[in-house]
């Protein structure tokens, strides 16, 4: 008998029909190109200022409570100054979710304005703010822009994840913690081709959580990539216990060969990609509301 399951295939797209505004990948995608257009963004750097003051600006417009931490990182360059930009909505329920990303650029000799790997987590949390603003949810939302991601030389463990390493402690510290329920980080999550791949330091539940989202929602082609370990901005958190995922696709270009060059550009990217994202996490938050 089809007829009840097609009335039950009807009634679950009803529940996920938001009537609220959704998400929009061109907002995403807009957000992204004023990051571009201030040039490159690492720590301390002109563009940099001008990233934090256009994301402090928007944030505020759209009714988040925003807190600004700035602090002085010690590199292999010598000390840094860095800013990680935390922005929250209060909820009811004593728990808590973080979607988080870092907005920083990679030092290069040459002009590196990353398209993707820096702003498209931006500007992809720029638009969450914007689409989550009315959606009803009894848990607080904290939407996280780290800096100090990439490593100022060589990848270590003290040369890289400065900002995330830095509000995991402050949040073990002030028991912001105990109150996650989930952390989701975004990272790479514009390009054309979008395939956010299986990240394996990732919380096993969550990402169960995650996958079976986008089946449901029919995006499954996105959530497609193989199965790799990446050291990311959830990890610093995985480390004390916090349950969190990374969507991140690492498959940037005909053989990865965009990543890091001066190839990371705006044209690489599409607002399908940041839509399909956009929609899944925040079917996610809902799912994790319940």
């Amino acid at each position: 008998m089809p007829r009840p399951q097609i009335l039950t295939a009807a009634c679950l797209m009803a529940l996920m029909t938001p009537a609220y505004a959704q998400f929009s990948g061109r907002n995403a995608l807009e957000h992204t190109r004023t990051l571009v257009s201030f040039g490159p963004r690492p720590p301390g750097s002109p563009g940099m200022k001008k990233a934090q003051a256009y994301i402090v600006k928007h944030l505020k417009e759209q009714g988040w409570q925003v807190r600004e931490d700035d602090f002085t990182a010690r590199t292999p360059a010598g000390p840094m100054a860095m800013k990680n930009i935390v922005a929250m909505r209060a909820g009811a329920s004593g728990k808590a979710v973080a979607i988080t990303g870092h907005y920083d650029t990679k030092i290069f000799p040459f002009p590196f304005v990353g398209a993707n790997d820096g702003g498209s987590s931006a500007g992809f949390l720029l638009e969450m703010a914007r689409a989550l603003k009315d959606v009803p949810l009894k848990n607080t939302v904290y939407l996280v822009f780290f800096d100090g991601e990439e490593a100022v030389r060589e990848w270590t463990a003290e040369d890289s994840l400065y900002g995330s390493r830095r509000l995991a402690a402050q949040w073990q510290k002030d028991r912001t913690l105990s109150t996650l329920t989930a952390l989701i980080n975004v990272d790479m999550i514009g390009d054309r081709d979008l395939r956010i791949l299986r990240e394996q330091y990732s919380s096993d539940s969550l990402m169960r959580l995650i996958w079976s989202v986008a089946r449901q929602l029919g995006l499954s082609q996105h959530f497609s990539g193989p199965a790799l370990a990446i050291e990311d901005d959830h990890v610093p958190f995985l480390r004390l216990g916090v349950r969190a995922a990374n969507l991140i696709d690492f498959d940037y270009g005909p053989d990865h060969s965009w990543w890091h060059t001066k190839e990371d550009t705006l044209d690489k990217l599409s607002p399908d990609s940041f839509e399909v994202v956009g929609r899944v996490l925040i079917e996610v938050l809902k799912r994790l509301d319940e």
